[in-house]
């Protein structure tokens, strides 16, 4: 008899736990759990100051050659119109499964080139090898943050800083993983973020998805119970950067510092299960407590009349208005002929509208010059004589400081919003204003202030991406935000292919070749080109600091032209059609 009733209670608890096991895989939280960790290995982008130097020395390429390839990166890396129309058309699992053969594709054919496994491929092979495996960005970042703003539509400013976070602290993580698996071998670099991502995507196909927008009481303190986790473990990484940019690591200690790194950020997890074990313990509660069904069926008379008299007429009007009385807009219709500023835009409005040609002008500007600055980091710092170990702490800093630059302006944006409606272009303004510091120390070589240069231009670059992404959100509605918050990404490589390649580069090869001449050097075929001090960038920089000014002006214009908006409710809808739905 006892036997039988352990038995019985041991079947009935490995049935509970496997029901709460299914009901986590499947909640709401996995899936934003699952959305965090793509988008951690999705910042491969960020790290071409590491492996840059790999692409030039052995493919002999000029400094003019090499922007040209960050240019193509930044392109394929912010070009997201194809991924976000075909989030369009289906589910979130088939963008993230073009993600994943794209990365792989891209990063492994640049792989085998600079280790010399295939011939050396053309300019033009090399071009679109590492645009595709930079496009590959887009689709994970439109698969998992689409899908969870749409999921998360009156914390979308939250949603975006701590997704958009973790892209820029991928850098910093997947250095850790690199000097963990191998060591200091920077080209192995490239194949580790050929694979890695891809894994990830892979296991995580079918958790990303739409799911019934639900708000919760506790939503805003799991959000930012998740962000103290993040910070804890971007605190990690800053202490990890300081003490390897000081100290000897061998491949041991890598080993336990992204075994570290990993358990912190697979941490989140707990405050998952714990909110997901709430949830799924009320709703027990709820179907096995006989009270409450027997009040739910013994309800007096009259007031089930009185909604029968309110329900058919609640259901058909909200049905019928959907399906009926509102036919649904097609993206092409009526271009010049906007809805209010916060309802749906179709597609063609939205390119049409007057709000964002100017936010693509200020993207121009402002993420082309911090961009630059990014990809030139490894031979900025070169160029002023920093040791090659401290390349590697910039690249580092930008990450981190990226992540912390995304969170920051996601969050804190979402907070002034809510309590002073403190509107999102006029803080986009002063990121704006404070990157031009950092081209200034960049343009004057101050002595050792590269290290804060990095701080800057990470956190500036890192701050726009939220509030861009949130603007376009709230000002053109979300029904073709798959597409187009692609938009506004896809503003970034116009201007770095005028900063960085036109620009920058142009002039680091002329001064090179003036330092050659000095030297009475000629310049050999396939020789690349080496410049050293502080007038290799000076000019350059200077110029991206007035460029990024002009964009200051014109976010002014946005912030005077939305300034009524900001102060309206601009989610009052979502509350509407939460308690609808409910």
């Amino acid at each position: 008899m006892v036997a039988g009733e352990l038995s019985s209670s041991s079947s009935g608890g490995w049935r509970a736990m496997g029901s709460f096991s299914f009901h986590v895989l499947n909640s709401r939280w996995f899936m934003v759990f699952a959305s965090l960790l793509i988008m951690s290995m999705s910042g491969a982008t960020y790290m071409f100051g590491l492996y840059s130097e790999d692409i030039k020395t052995s493919l002999g390429y000029d400094q003019t050659t090499l922007n040209l390839l960050g240019f193509f990166k930044d392109l394929g890396g912010n070009i997201g119109i194809m991924s976000g129309i075909i989030n369009e058309m289906t589910p979130p699992w088939v963008v993230l499964s073009f993600g994943v053969i794209m990365n792989f594709f891209g990063y492994f054919m640049i792989w085998l080139a600079v280790t010399g496994r295939t011939a050396k491929p053309h300019v033009w092979k090399m071009c679109l090898y590492i645009c595709i495996g930079a496009n590959s960005q887009t689709f994970s970042n439109t698969g998992a943050m689409v899908t969870c703003v749409k999921n998360f539509p009156e914390s979308r400013g939250i949603v975006i800083g701590l997704l958009k976070g973790f892209v820029g602290l991928s850098g910093a993580i997947i250095t850790q993983l690199y000097h963990a698996f191998y060591g200091n071998d920077s080209k192995s670099l490239i194949f580790l973020i050929g694979w890695l991502p891809a894994a990830v995507s892979c296991i995580f196909l079918r958790t990303v998805r739409l799911m019934k927008v639900v708000r919760q009481e506790t939503e805003l303190k799991i959000f930012y119970n998740l962000l103290y986790v993040s910070l804890s473990l971007a605190g990690f990484l800053m202490i990890l950067i300081i003490l390897q940019n000081r100290l000897h690591f061998p491949r041991a200690a890598y080993v336990g510092s992204a075994s570290i790194v990993m358990i912190l950020f697979f941490s989140q997890l707990a405050v998952i299960i714990k909110e997901e074990f709430n949830v799924w313990k009320s709703k027990r509660q709820e179907l096995n407590n006989p009270i409450q069904l027997k009040v739910v069926s013994e309800l007096p008379n009259p007031p089930p009349v009185e909604d029968k008299e309110i329900e058919p007429q609640a259901q058909p009007t909200r049905g019928d208005e959907e399906k009926h009385e509102k036919p649904p807009v097609s993206w092409w219709s009526n271009p010049f002929k906007p809805p209010e500023r916060g309802e749906d835009y179709n597609i063609l409005q939205a390119i049409f509208s007057l709000d964002m040609i100017i936010l693509f002008t200020v993207t121009t500007f402002g993420v082309g010059g911090t961009l630059t600055a990014i990809d030139n980091l490894g031979q900025i710092g070169k160029s002023l004589g920093y040791p090659s170990k401290s390349i590697t702490t910039f690249v580092s800093l930008v990450s981190i400081w990226n992540y912390l630059g995304r969170v920051a302006s996601g969050f804190a944006s979402e907070i002034f919003l809510e309590k002073y409606k403190f509107p999102r272009p006029l803080m986009l303004t002063l990121v704006l204003l404070i990157s031009c510091t950092g081209h200034l120390l960049i343009a004057f070589g101050v002595p050792n202030s590269l290290y804060l240069s990095s701080v800057i231009m990470g956190f500036c670059f890192g701050a726009q991406w939220p509030l861009i992404f949130a603007i376009i959100s709230e000002l053109f509605g979300l029904k073709y935000y798959s597409t187009l918050f692609t938009l506004g990404g896809g503003a970034s490589p116009l201007g770095a292919y005028i900063l960085n390649v036109r620009i920058t580069g142009y002039l680091y090869d002329k001064e090179a070749m003036k330092q050659m001449a000095a030297k009475g050097l000629v310049r050999k075929e396939g020789q690349d080109l080496t410049c050293t001090g502080v007038e290799c960038y000076k000019l350059a920089f200077l110029i991206i600091m007035a460029a990024t000014l002009v964009g200051c002006l014109v976010s002014v214009i946005l912030v005077l032209r939305t300034r009524k908006f900001y102060r309206s409710d601009i989610y009052k809808k979502f509350r509407e059609q939460t308690n609808g739905q409910e």
